[in-house]
């Protein structure tokens, strides 16, 4: 765990070893964490309430359906608001935003913005407006 990071205590996370938060990321309430395989917050990630981050699933071509995992990034400055739910094998590059609900099956692009199941481009968002903003910021609050 890093410096400054915070999950809120109704905060679900299954193998809490395989979670790994950098500095000043946070999970907030209710979010759960599947992580049978790794789950990464990069620096200042935030994942919103009611979210699921879920690194498993079963394969269904299979007789007795066995677990299948991938590892799930979240990059540094990224955002997945409320109640989305992201599967196995994603990354969300960095300065990205996933809307509200939304359904992340595949990775998404530095500073893209998403939203819809599933998931699609709606935007960027203006990194040279957010890194502008951070100067604003005292370094010890970032």
């Amino acid at each position: 765990m890093g410096h400054g990071t915070y999950a809120y205590p109704s905060v679900q996370i299954w193998a809490p070893w395989n979670l790994e938060m950098h500095d000043h990321s946070c999970l907030s309430h209710f979010v759960d964490c599947y992580c049978v395989d790794k789950v990464i917050l990069g620096q200042r990630a935030t994942v919103s309430q009611y979210s699921f981050l879920c690194t498993a699933s079963h394969d269904f071509n299979h007789h007795d359906l066995p677990i299948v995992s991938a590892p799930i990034v979240i990059e540094e400055n990224a955002w997945v608001t409320a109640a989305v739910f992201i599967g196995p094998g994603v990354t969300v590059g960095a300065g990205a935003v996933v809307a509200a609900r939304s359904t992340v099956t595949r990775d998404i692009p530095p500073w893209t913005v998403v939203a819809g199941v599933p998931a699609k481009s709606i935007g960027s968002r203006d990194r040279k407006a957010f890194e502008t903003s951070c100067k604003d910021v005292r370094t010890e609050e970032l």
